[in-house]
């Protein structure tokens, strides 16, 4: 064996050890991002949830979660799943980005592509519909909208990217590498589990950042696997029936409970944030019962039931239980959120609308938002173009009706402008400026 002279030796040792510690002090780094999971349930207003007053549905996981962690009592999504989605993605108001239903403009950096750049693994599972069917292209001028990776996400495994078919029952799903494929005999829910569980035993060594925009509890309504019938649904894409709507409340709750119970299991909690929200509001055809009252779920339209929607923060020694959040949250506050919590700067060439609650987490909360802006024009339905600005008790639209919205959450009370106290009035022009400064 040759032995290498002494000062060789001792140069050698000095390069591992130096080699060594850099490679160390770069897994530590990795180790000090957190983990992000979003996830996102598909038109569920807050009157849902059992821990905001709902007491139609069991909803024991998420109850859990919000006495284990922050519940927030006033944030507000859009009317409607597109408007939505893209304005959470991109963290902007809609009138900047928004080119039509089902679409997101591959021009569009969302926070999949900011936290890639922060050294995230990024991963997306569930409910896609942003790249469009040729009708939603044709009225967007011809335009399409993106690809999953094109929208920073290198891992994948989503319903209708570019074929709808069934997302339940037998599902139609796509993911990288694989393409389109039916499940037969399985439940779409089950399978977008089953990934996101399988992508987080394989990153728990590294930042990861996972999307899970759900399929539930979003029509048709049909039978979950915990209804003892479900197996004899041949055919259970034409099933639509808005009974079934309650447990697939409860089904969408236990996912939760699931993917919170794989990150004790990996030994991820404490370095793990979960934040759990809704879309838009519940579907119309569905009754809920709400601290006493029925509510009718209002999606699609701008009122208190069409976008007030349940968002619960769950981080094991870093948020303190417990906490119920009054202060008001846009859906263009995630983004700049997300990146705070990665510890990382929004690029100086980027745009965003919203303002971080990091800091609210954390329990400083002087950073809160004084009013929220919306701008909806879906392109979609029979849904009408609106613009307008609330706060927690009042609301002004671009056409000049003014609602209490603390006492009338339903709209049917515009107040005249001859009617006004001084201090409406000044509330009132306030919203009107922001409304004449946001075009």
């Amino acid at each position: 064996m040759k032995i290498l002279p002494i000062q060789t030796g001792i140069v050698l040792g000095v390069l591992f050890f130096v080699v060594a510690a850099a490679q160390g002090n770069i897994s530590a780094m990795s180790q000090e991002k957190p983990n992000i999971i979003f996830i996102m349930a598909d038109d569920l207003g807050f009157e849902t949830i059992g821990a905001y007053g709902g007491s139609s549905y069991p909803t024991p996981h998420l109850d859990r979660m919000a006495e284990q962690g922050m519940r927030f009592t006033h944030a507000y999504s859009t009317p409607l799943c597109t408007p939505s989605r893209v304005k959470i993605m991109t963290g902007k108001y809609n009138y900047r980005n928004y080119i039509g239903f089902g679409l997101l403009d591959p021009a569009e950096r969302t926070f999949g592509h900011l936290l890639q750049e922060a050294g995230y693994e990024t991963a997306i599972a569930g409910k896609w519909q942003l790249l469009g069917r040729e009708y939603q292209q044709h009225l967007a001028g011809n335009r399409r909208g993106s690809y999953p990776t094109e929208a920073g996400f290198s891992e994948y495994m989503l319903w209708q990217i570019d074929e709808r078919k069934s997302r339940y029952k037998n599902p139609l799903l796509a993911s990288d590498g694989q393409g389109n494929k039916f499940y037969q005999g399985k439940y779409g829910p089950d399978l977008f589990l089953e990934f996101i569980e399988s992508y987080m035993e394989e990153h728990r060594s590294e930042p990861f950042f996972l999307y899970y925009p759900m399929v539930l509890p979003h029509f048709p309504f049909q039978p979950t696997p915990d209804n003892s019938g479900f197996a004899d649904f041949d055919s259970v894409s034409s099933v639509n029936d808005p009974r079934y709507f309650g447990e697939m409340v409860t089904y969408m709750d236990k996912i939760v409970g699931q993917i919170r119970k794989k990150t004790e299991e990996l030994g991820i909690e404490e370095r793990t944030l979960i934040l759990f929200v809704g879309d838009n509001g519940t579907d119309r055809n569905v009754t809920s019962r709400w601290n006493g009252q029925a509510i009718d779920g209002h999606k699609g339209y701008p009122d208190e039931y069409g976008t007030h929607v349940p968002f619960i923060a769950y981080w094991k020694g870093q948020i303190e239980p417990g906490q119920v959040n009054d202060n008001l949250i846009d859906f263009s506050d995630f983004l700049p959120t997300l990146m705070d919590v990665a510890g990382a700067e929004i690029p100086d060439d980027f745009h965003t609308d919203g303002i971080s609650f990091y800091p609210q987490l954390q329990g400083r909360f002087w950073e809160a938002r004084e009013w929220v802006f919306t701008h909806y024009n879906p392109n979609w339905g029979d849904f009408p173009f609106v613009r307008y600005v609330h706060n927690k008790e009042w609301k002004l639209y671009e056409n000049g009706e003014f609602y209490h919205i603390a006492d009338d959450p339903r709209e049917q009370n515009p107040i005249p402008m001859d009617q006004l106290t001084p201090e409406q009035k000044e509330i009132r022009n306030k919203f009107q400026g922001i409304l004449h400064r946001l075009q």
